[in-house]
C-alpha cells in the first residue's frame, strides 16, 4: 500500500470525511490519482513557500500566480472541491507600499480565478504586519473584488481577535480549525488555546489542520462533546 492510500485508509478509518493535501512541488510532483474519487472530499492548500502574489517584484508575483495556477489544475484533475490561497506578504508595512500589495493581490487572484475551473478560496491570515489578509476589511475587500471564496483559519483569527467576526462572512468554503495563545500562531489542539470554542458552531465545513495526528484526534473529540460530529 502506498502513502496516499495509507492516508485515505487512516481518514477513513477515524470517520474524517474531507482532508487538505499540502501542494508543495514535492506534493503535487507526485502521482496522487488515489485521491480521485476516493470517497473523501478533496481540499489543496496551493504552495506557499516562497510564494507570494502580492509581491512587489514583477518576475515574482508572476511565478507565484503561474504556481498556483497550476495546482488549480491538479486539483480539477483530482476532482478536488477548492483550494486555499494565501494573500500574500508586504516586506516593508508601509501605508502606500500595503496598498500597492493588496491591488497586486486582488490582481493576482482575478487571474487566477479567471484561468481556474475549481473554488478559488482566500484564506485569512495571523496579526504580523506583514501579513495581507488578516484584517475583516482586507479579507472582504479581497472577496468583493474578486468573487473569491474564503478559507477561515480559526487559529489566525483568534490572534487577530476577529474570529467571531471572520465566521460571518460570506462564502465560506471551509475552515481550519487549530488553537493558540492569542498572540501567536501556534497551531495547538482545540481547547488547548484561548480560542472560545463555542464558536466552532457557526461552522459547516472544516479541517482540522495541526502538525500531529494525536492532537487531530484529540481536537475531533473536542468538537464530539460539543455535540459538532
Amino acid at each position: 500500500m502506498n502513502e496516499n492510500n495509507e492516508i485515505i485508509d487512516l481518514a477513513q478509518k477515524h470517520d474524517f470525511e474531507i482532508i487538505e493535501i499540502l501542494g508543495e512541488d514535492m506534493i503535487l510532483e507526485k502521482d496522487n490519482h488515489e485521491f480521485r474519487d476516493c470517497g473523501l472530499d478533496i481540499r489543496i492548500h496551493s504552495p506557499t513557500v516562497d510564494i507570494n502574489i502580492a509581491s512587489l517584484n514583477k518576475g515574482i508575483r508572476k511565478e507565484s500566480i503561474r504556481q498556483i495556477i497550476n495546482c488549480a489544475h491538479i486539483a480539477e484533475d483530482l476532482n478536488a472541491s477548492a483550494i486555499t490561497v494565501h494573500p500574500g506578504i508586504i516586506g516593508r508595512n508601509e501605508p502606500h507600499l500595503r496598498e500597492q500589495a493588496m491591488l497586486y493581490s486582488i490582481e493576482s487572484i482575478g487571474e487566477i480565478i479567471d484561468n481556474s475551473n475549481v473554488t478559488i478560496s482566500v484564506e485569512n491570515m495571523p496579526v504580523r504586519g506583514k501579513f495581507l489578509g488578516n484584517t475583516v476589511e482586507e479579507i472582504e475587500r479581497i472577496q468583493e473584488e474578486t468573487g473569491c471564496y474564503l478559507t477561515i483559519d480559526t487559529g489566525h483569527g483568534n490572534t487577530c481577535g476577529n474570529l467571531e467576526e471572520m465566521l460571518n462572512l460570506k462564502k465560506i468554503s471551509y475552515c481550519h480549525l487549530n488553537d493558540n495563545d492569542g498572540k501567536k500562531d501556534q497551531h495547538i489542539a482545540l481547547g488547548d488555546g484561548t480560542m472560545d470554542l463555542n464558536l466552532l458552531k457557526k461552522i459547516d465545513t472544516a479541517i482540522i489542520e495541526l502538525n500531529n495526528f494525536d492532537n487531530i484526534l484529540k481536537s475531533q473529540e473536542v468538537i464530539r462533546k460539543l455535540g459538532l460530529i
